[in-house]
């Protein structure tokens, strides 16, 4: 486990979240600010943990992480830090069910994951890679303190950089 909230375990994904993994990566609702084909099969999600998420682990010490719901027991999406070579900063990334949305699940989770960034992995500025329209995920960089540093591009598509120091 990396940290917990009153209704959230926050952990390093294993090799039993491949069902969750994929559906993170196929339910096109949930892609919709996701500049990315949606995964069609499970074997996908099986190369996506081994191949970013694991290889991340391993390269950085962090990642993206499993979001563990207490209440439902399950696995309800992600939340965590991402090394990002094209901006040479760590950037906070979270994605959650739909049926999660609306209930102060990512505030919850990304609050708990940015108090675990400096004491535990020394990162003293994160950002938000934010694709124009995603207001959800704009409510929850801004609630967290973040603000609007630039205007790009990340994997074609334009996104608003939020950034804060820790």
């Amino acid at each position: 486990m990396i940290t917990e909230t009153d209704r959230l375990i926050l952990r390093p994904f294993n090799e039993g979240d491949f069902e969750s993994i994929y559906l993170m990566n196929s339910i096109p609702e949930v892609l919709t600010y996701i500049p990315q084909d949606p995964l069609t099969d499970i074997s996908q999600a099986e190369e996506v943990y081994h191949n970013i998420i694991m290889s991340a682990y391993q390269e950085h010490g962090f990642g993206r992480w499993a979001v563990h719901h207490k209440q439902d027991d399950k696995v309800i999406g992600f939340c965590g830090p991402k090394y990002i070579p094209e901006y040479d900063k760590v950037e906070l990334g979270y994605r959650y069910f739909p049926e999660y949305w609306g209930k102060g699940i990512g505030f919850e989770a990304a609050e708990a994951t940015v108090k675990t960034l400096k004491p535990q992995y020394n990162i003293d500025l994160v950002i938000a890679l934010i694709l124009h329209g995603n207001i959800g995920s704009e409510a929850i960089a801004k609630k967290l303190g973040m603000h609007i540093h630039e205007e790009n591009e990340y994997q074609g598509a334009k996104v608003h950089l939020y950034q804060m120091d820790l």
